[in-house]
């Protein structure tokens, strides 16, 4: 039980302005893990106004890039010297397998850290040049206050995805992090003190939907980064445009892998699986439909069922544990729905289904394969965030091309092929943020990541990521003037 009784507000623990508490409880065996404060609008006043001090009058936006990165290494050490203990920590708050957290949940946001670490000493901030009618600089300036507002299916990942470059960049955060895992959320803030982030810079204020738009809203807040849906996207996109105020989005997705017709099945799906059942299903570049070549279909529905029946299913905290239980009884519920829509759209289960026998304690659901899916269904089109795979064949190349394209979304995609150039050709013709071709890592940390249509707008990681929180500002000089930079 790792419980709270203060915010950190500030860069201090203060006192809440409600009694209201988050419970957190386990999904593998629903008991109680902890419990934090949950953020009022007044504790959200405090916290942006804490931000606003620190960024108009503090002297975070002033220090040097590479003084900043200090901080992010000395955080990224800190996490490193903890993996074990902040892996279990997460996978009791929202039950991702302790073994695939260990490395994405913990050691990965070190990795992004340590890249914005590096941006420090390397990153152009000022740049002089030769305009069309004299010299030019070109600064690049911290954008201001950030709510920064993530969901709860990769916490410590995505925090790191926005703290890291908004504070590299000189900004001060309000961290709103998801009501069921505050409390690494909380171990973060803790880090970052130690690291010798100045007061008032971050905030973190674990709350609820209606705050969460009061956050969005807030006049002294100059910038969003939101992940998560694609419904929420929507609402915070239109409410930073009435308001003019600077927004980036990270969405769903529906991602297609493209199993082409001279695909090695045997060296294919032990490669695609990893991101086709990625955190139980709950990632957002999860490749969840599989697309097949018709006169191969009945083999690779064979193969991929035996690759899904091979999967252990257990407790979040068991090493040996590939898929866990979902993050809340309301997930299992959602999961459950369309998987009933499934069948009654005329799709057939090939494994999977139900709740998988032996647990009675738990918010678990069977990884679970659909055959004989068209793309018109709605467990093809619509992001079920679980265990639930589509298998939908195609007739020739430019069908599969066709079939990946038709989707509201464009985040994530895959094609598999014993032939690189034409996995290439067809990885041009998808319209997505992040392809893979035959390849099983789906983000690099120094590149751009971010989706299409609604999967996104803006794009995180690589020194886009970092472009997000600064504001370029063009300073004519006076002929022959030259400044060092």
């Amino acid at each position: 039980m790792k419980s709270y009784d203060r915010l950190f507000i500030g860069g201090e623990w203060v006192e809440p302005s409600s009694s209201s508490t988050f419970d957190v409880v386990s999904p593998s065996n629903e008991e109680l893990v902890g419990r934090v404060p949950e953020a009022q609008n007044a504790d959200i006043d405090r916290a942006v106004s804490a931000a606003r001090e620190a960024f108009d009058h503090g002297p975070w936006p002033h220090m040097t890039p590479a003084e900043r990165a200090v901080v992010l290494t000395k955080a990224a050490d800190a996490i490193r010297n903890d993996m074990q203990g902040i892996a279990e920590l997460i996978s009791n708050e929202m039950g991702s397998p302790v073994a695939w957290g260990t490395l994405a949940q913990v050691f990965a946001p070190t990795m992004i850290m340590d890249y914005y670490a590096g941006l420090g000493s390397t990153f152009a901030f000022d740049t002089v040049k030769d305009g069309l009618l004299g010299p030019v600089m070109v600064t690049k300036e911290p954008v201001g206050v950030v709510a920064a507002i993530t969901p709860w299916n990769v916490p410590l990942f995505l925090a790191a995805a926005k703290l890291s470059p908004a504070l590299l960049a000189g900004c001060a955060v309000v961290f709103k992090p998801a009501p069921e895992t505050p409390l690494d959320a909380n171990v973060l803030a803790e880090i970052l003190a130690e690291a010798g982030l100045p007061k008032g810079v971050l905030s973190v204020v674990p709350a609820g939907r209606e705050v969460g738009e009061y956050l969005v809203n807030h006049p002294g807040v100059d910038k969003v980064s939101f992940t998560g849906s694609s419904v929420a996207g929507r609402k915070i996109g239109a409410a930073c445009g009435a308001n003019l105020k600077r927004v980036s989005l990270e969405l769903g997705g529906k991602s297609a892998a493209i199993l082409l017709d001279d695909v090695d099945l045997d060296v294919t799906l032990p490669l695609m699986m990893p991101n086709a059942i990625m955190n139980n299903g709950e990632a957002c570049i999860s490749l969840t439909r599989i697309l097949a070549p018709r006169d191969r279909y009945a083999e690779v529905s064979e193969a991929l069922v035996e690759q899904v029946r091979a999967m252990k299913v257990g407790d979040a905290l068991d090493p040996t544990t590939e898929v866990g239980p979902l993050v809340a009884e309301r997930q299992r519920e959602r999961v459950e729905s369309y998987i009933r829509i499934g069948e009654e759209e005329g799709a057939k289960i090939a494994i999977g289904g139900g709740r998988p026998e032996g647990f009675d304690k738990g918010w678990f659901v069977e990884p679970t394969v659909f055959v004989d899916v068209d793309n018109s269904m709605r467990i093809a089109r619509e992001e079920i965030f679980g265990p639930v795979l589509s298998l939908i064949p195609y007739d020739d190349e430019a069908d599969a091309v066709r079939i990946a394209n038709d989707s509201d979304y464009g985040l994530c995609g895959a094609v598999y092929s014993r032939d690189n150039d034409r996995g290439l050709g067809v990885a041009r013709q998808v319209r997505t943020g992040t392809y893979m071709v035959n390849s099983n890592i789906p983000i690099d940390f120094s590149s751009p990541f971010g989706g299409y249509k609604a999967s996104g707008v803006g794009r995180e990681f690589g020194e886009d990521g970092l472009e997000l929180f600064l504001e370029k500002k063009t300073i004519t000089l006076p002929a022959g003037y030259y400044p060092s930079v």
